[in-house]
């Protein structure tokens, strides 16, 4: 099967908008939030390569490569700081799909790996700590192609969250604010083939 299969290799760039569950509400308010802030705190970007290898059968393996960066900030209640999460990683998605309307139209889902490339940061007296590197998640979706342009729509939620912790390095405080997320990702794309 894999003699007769066709091979495409592409680049993507997507933006990215947090979210919480994938449904019309939430990424409504995803929407407007974003616009009112001027994408300040919920979005972020992403961009890389993809290969796309078609079945005759119509079934497509698309396993991807992104550098991923957002961030989502917070006060920490009775101070001034403000702690920034940043998340800068990289992803790797391998999903497998359906040509629903010959290769046009395509339907996805898959697991997706993402390793953290944050470094620990200093934010007044708090220092990060990060203890999880590698996250599990998921994505799901869908792409059209039209010629050479790939026009995409996705979800992320994740398996296993991003882990860290900010410690206060007051000598006279022992405070320690866990921060235990991995914020569902909705993504709105646009890719060109090769």
């Amino acid at each position: 099967m894999l003699s007769f299969s066709q091979v495409t290799f592409g680049a993507k760039a997507n933006v990215i908008y947090q979210t919480g569950d994938p449904t019309w509400e939430n990424i409504k308010n995803g929407t407007v939030e974003a616009y009112e802030d001027k994408g300040k705190n919920n979005v972020g970007y992403n961009a890389g390569i993809s290969l796309k290898i078609d079945t005759p059968l119509g079934i497509f393996i698309q396993p991807e490569l992104y550098y991923t960066t957002f961030s989502k900030e917070f006060t920490v209640d009775g101070t001034n700081t403000t702690i920034t999460v940043k998340n800068n990683r990289a992803d790797l998605p391998v999903l497998v799909g359906y040509n629903v309307l010959g290769k046009t139209l395509g339907i996805y889902a898959g697991p997706v790996a993402s390793y953290n490339l944050s470094t620990d940061n200093q934010y007044n007296d708090f220092k990060e700590n990060a203890t999880k590197e590698f996250t599990l998640g998921y994505q799901f979706g869908a792409q059209v192609t039209i010629s050479k342009l790939v026009v995409s729509a996705r979800y992320e939620g994740a398996f296993s969250n991003d882990q860290r912790e900010y410690i206060n390095t007051n000598v006279s405080s022992n405070e320690v604010i866990r921060y235990d997320n991995r914020p569902s990702l909705l993504m709105f794309g646009i890719g060109l083939n090769f």
